[in-house]
């Protein structure tokens, strides 16, 4: 049996293991910028579900598997459900098999990203560049031309379809 602080060693080594391999150079981690949307908590909780606030505005995730954007295969174009900035484009969006809708290419001005250690893996959090709402993350194991994984929660995103 596996001692508690053997256990939280390796997890911490791996944590660090990780931290070095991943290529933080391949994300936007420019400062933060001044969002051009902003409302109270109060004005954040009208506008929004209650599961849309907790992943927005408090950073929760939502189940694998559970969003219908993750089936999503129309031509159209993916937008922030909290200001509805435009973030992704359906030509940039793939089949990554983890459960929430996945993109190897943000649109121009549209996700913000910075560092987290999210579920214990390194990646980047991604957020939308206008409100700041957290959108999900960033991993360097995505597809060619990129090689990212912009792992997002459903619903965080709204899509319109139509042209790309």
């Amino acid at each position: 049996m596996t001692s508690r602080r053997s256990f939280i060693f390796t997890g911490g080594a791996a944590l660090i293991a990780g931290a070095a391999a991943f290529n933080w150079r391949a994300v936007d981690a420019a400062p933060a910028p001044a969002w051009e949307v902003t409302h109270s908590d109060a004005e954040w909780r009208a506008l929004l579900s209650p599961s849309q606030y907790e992943i927005l505005r408090k950073g929760g995730t939502e189940r694998p598997f559970s969003s219908p954007l993750y089936n999503e295969h129309r031509a159209g174009k993916f937008f922030c459900a909290g200001c509805q900035n435009p973030l992704f484009s359906s030509k940039n969006k793939f089949d990554s098999g983890t459960g929430w809708p996945s993109f190897w290419k943000p649109l121009d001005r549209g996700v913000y990203t910075s560092r987290t250690t999210s579920l214990g893996m390194m990646g980047a959090e991604v957020k939308c560049r206008r409100c700041g709402s957290h959108l999900g993350d960033v991993f360097d194991d995505g597809p060619e031309p990129t090689g990212l994984r912009y792992c997002i929660d459903g619903l965080a995103l709204s899509f319109t379809p139509g042209e790309a």
